[in-house]
């Protein structure tokens, strides 16, 4: 599932409104209510639709659903596409439950296209006046990071050059978000090979080239376990510049627990290392309607206890 995906689905919601592993229902259930309202180790964070079948279509609904599970931060990638009266409401009810505000992403239509590795002006132009914009969007919600995805190569000129341009248009970048606290995190991502960045080692080179504190990496575990693997290696190589974390297993790109992932054992790597921000749940529920609902959650439960 691409990224457009989930911004398509979450604005289509907001218009409307197991390696092995097996649960069965009542077990399912028995855990569920027990740790109902008990927060996690981590700072797991939905997306709008994952639990529509029990909350129904509005996301305010959703929320605070989301916080009745004891979660207590949720993501929303197509935000910046929200109405000005949707964002101001999410951000309200995410202040009043105590949640935090995970990623949106920074998207002006640009992102699934060669665009900034290309050097052209209109590209650049339009990233900026994106930038712009998800500033104010970020006030509205108490936001703090921002997904960037630079886009596609522009196989017509020299890696070199391109990665250039990229670099002028991530400092840019910065210099809008840094006086506000902001920070743009750069995803690496699986979806095609067309990506300008694909493994950790790439995005680390342009933050480090950037060199601002609000320029830093999303490592999105799904996409990074299809590139390169070894998990826990690559995460601590590029740890100094890791600000996000993102959640997915592999395949399938649904929760925890469906496939080859160990998530037990990167979680708690995870928390070992101090980390204790957002832990973006972007990803399918792996059966549908309230059983695929509830297993998400046991899921969960179950590789969250790592303490």
């Amino acid at each position: 599932m691409k990224r457009s995906d989930f911004i398509k689905s979450g604005l289509l919601a907001a218009g409307a409104g197991l390696s092995g592993h097996t649960f069965a229902s009542t077990n399912q259930n028995a855990t569920n209510m027990m740790d109902k309202g008990k927060t996690f180790n981590l700072n797991y964070a939905p997306h709008q639709g994952m639990f529509k079948n029990h909350a129904g279509d509005n996301f305010l609904d959703e929320i605070r659903y989301m916080y009745d599970l004891g979660f207590r931060g949720i993501e929303d990638n197509g935000y910046l596409g929200r109405t000005l009266d949707e964002q101001k409401k999410i951000g309200e009810l995410l202040a009043k439950l105590g949640m935090t505000m995970g990623v949106f992403v920074v998207d002006g239509g640009q992102n699934w296209m060669p665009s900034l590795a290309t050097g052209k002006q209109e590209f650049l132009d339009k990233f900026v006046e994106t930038c712009h914009k998800s500033v104010e969007a970020a006030k509205r919600c108490n936001a703090k990071w921002l997904t960037v995805v630079p886009g596609f190569y522009e196989r017509r000129l020299p890696w070199g050059n391109q990665f250039s341009n990229i670099l002028t248009a991530m400092r840019k970048g910065a210099e809008i978000f840094e006086p506000h606290g902001l920070v743009m995190v750069l995803e690496t991502l699986s979806d095609t090979p067309e990506l300008f960045l694909q493994q950790t080692h790439e995005t680390y080179a342009l933050c480090k080239a950037v060199n601002s504190p609000s320029c830093k990496i999303l490592y999105d575990i799904y996409h990074m376990q299809r590139t390169e693997g070894d998990l826990i290696a690559n995460m601590n190589r590029c740890w100094d510049e890791i600000a996000y974390i993102q959640i997915g297993d592999n395949p399938g790109r649904k929760e925890p627990t469906t496939g080859e992932i160990n998530y037990k054992n990167v979680f708690k790597h995870i928390h070992s290392k101090g980390y204790r921000g957002i832990m973006g749940m972007e990803h399918g529920n792996s059966k549908p309607g309230k059983e695929g609902e509830d297993r998400l959650v046991t899921a969960y439960r179950e590789v969250d206890s790592f303490l």
